[in-house]
């Protein structure tokens, strides 16, 4: 059920709806993911649609957070670390909205994959989904928690799912080579791993605004930069 905080009182009571909001989608998106990727392992087509139909929550929910957000700067015009909350919980919840698309896209492709025999190259999913899964319960813990030092763990993390995805994409190019009467299979793997890696990229993001909700620090496009505690 969405929190609503049209009728509270004071800004505490606001952000903590608002906040609410966001760890909602939170639990939802990473429903959604696991449910998506389960569905292409174990060849279940249900759980895919279960998977999609859960975005559609996620969508509205998305609404509400900006709705309350603008709402709640409207009312209270915070400033300073209440100001930064407020936007980056708003900034949050757009990554987490992007991150149930990949759950979507990842469910539609493993229903595709799901009419076919089963193919050996699945096997570079599961340990991509695991990383990609730790990035973003860290990142969301950290943004919770306030962690900065968490937060700033998630940039060299995303690194290894690059390469992963990288190697992935390798591979499954020279399998099409190999065997091209599988090439829309391999296609849609390699278009999974590139979801996952998307995944780790939306994880990367939410760090980087945990750590300017609780240390006034822009850390994008930045590496190895100290943060002013």
């Amino acid at each position: 059920m969405i929190a609503s905080n049209h009728i509270l009182g004071t800004f505490d009571e606001a952000l903590s709806s608002l906040r609410n909001n966001v760890l909602m989608m939170s639990s939802l998106t990473e429903r959604s993911l696991d449910r998506a990727v389960a569905g292409l392992l174990e060849r279940d087509d249900e759980l895919c649609v279960v998977a999609i139909a859960d975005d559609e929550e996620i969508d509205q929910l998305e609404k509400q957070v900006d709705k309350d957000g603008v709402d709640l700067l409207l009312r209270f015009q915070p400033v300073a670390s209440d100001l930064r909350r407020v936007v980056s919980a708003m900034k949050l919840s757009g990554n987490l909205e992007r991150m149930a698309d990949q759950a979507v896209n990842i469910a539609r492709k493993a229903r595709k994959l799901n009419k076919h025999p089963a193919l050996a190259e699945i096997e570079f999913v599961a340990p991509m989904h695991k990383l990609a899964m730790a990035m973003f319960k860290d990142s969301v813990d950290a943004y919770i928690r306030e962690d900065v030092q968490l937060a700033l763990t998630l940039k060299p993390r995303d690194k290894t799912v690059d390469e992963m995805n990288a190697n992935a994409s390798k591979r499954l190019i020279q399998r099409m080579a190999e065997d091209p009467d599988q090439l829309r299979g391999y296609l849609n793997l390699m278009f999974i791993a590139r979801h996952l890696e998307r995944v780790g990229d939306h994880a990367t993001n939410i760090a980087e605004d945990a750590v300017y909700a609780a240390a006034a620090e822009d850390i994008r496009h930045q590496s190895g930069v100290p943060v002013r505690l």
